[in-house]
């Protein structure tokens, strides 16, 4: 019956929020007259910002652009929602302008030791819930490019939850944490703006044209009555060992007489310098 009930909820979600209004993405937000770069390996730019306008052009990964305005027009593609962008570009030494949909460019964009490293969203898959496998989950995924010019080097994929969790989003280069052979890491996170809605952190080690994606961190909380967080304790950071990096976990839900039940979790990856391993 608990199975029922819940595939009936999720029907009538479903139901109503393809009666809503369509929002854009706000990790899909950018800003006038900035530089911003393609991230999928092919963006078409098209002549008005709809599908079924005039394909003028087609730009390759890590292709600079410049931003001019944002469209009012919204396109929904899975879980991907994101306003069209008129844009400029440089190709065969003439300026170029066009649309392109938001989705398809960079949420953020690095540099370091003469490579890009490009974060973007890829596309949306269905998964079945663990749980109750009547129900279909949507999930987005996301990935990190290594580019030299428009070479793929390499690319690593993780998911990132659903559309609710794509309001915001950074990405980073930080220090190679005292981990063996590791160049630098790079740090990408998603997260929503509502409470109950999950944020993500992926951290992504950089060692000889390689990247290698650690197990992925994810943090949730309810205003004072639930909260969920992951980190990872580094070598570098008070309470790192040698040659690994410590998971931590920690959980606080309210019961009904708004007591605290508190759990906590850990446990060691090490690490040998070129991959890791639970301990």
């Amino acid at each position: 019956m608990k199975s029922l009930l819940i595939l009936f909820s999720v029907l009538v979600m479903q139901i109503f929020s393809a009666q809503e209004e369509v929002y854009a993405n706000g990790v899909f937000s950018f800003e006038e007259n900035k530089t911003q770069k393609i991230f999928t390996d092919f963006t078409r730019v098209r002549q008005e910002p709809n599908v079924n306008s005039q394909i003028l052009d087609s730009l390759q990964t890590n292709q600079p652009i410049l931003i001019i305005k944002k469209d009012e027009k919204i396109l929904q593609l899975g879980e991907r929602s994101s306003n069209w962008y008129k844009v400029s570009y440089q190709k065969a030494d003439q300026t170029l302008e066009g649309y392109v949909w938001g989705a398809n460019l960079c949420v953020g964009y690095r540099t370091k030791n003469g490579y890009d490293f490009l974060f973007g969203l890829t596309k949306t898959i269905s998964k079945k819930d663990k749980e109750y496998p009547e129900i279909v989950i949507m999930q987005n995924i996301a990935a990190i490019k290594m580019v030299e010019g428009n070479a793929l080097i390499d690319e690593v994929s993780f998911d990132i939850g659903s559309g609710e969790s794509l309001s915001y989003g950074t990405f980073n280069i930080e220090s190679n944490h005292k981990l063996k052979n590791v160049e630098f890491t790079l740090k990408a996170m998603v997260s929503g703006e509502a409470c109950g809605i999950a944020s993500y952190d992926q951290y992504v080690l950089v060692k000889d044209k390689k990247m290698i994606a650690l197990p992925q961190l994810m943090n949730v909380g309810d205003a004072d009555v639930y909260y969920h967080s992951e980190e990872f304790v580094f070598p570098n950071d008070k309470g790192g060992i040698p040659n690994a990096f410590i998971f931590k976990m920690e959980e606080m839900e309210k019961d009904e007489k708004e007591r605290e039940k508190k759990k906590n979790a850990s446990k060691t990856y090490l690490w040998n310098g070129d991959s890791y391993r639970l301990k």
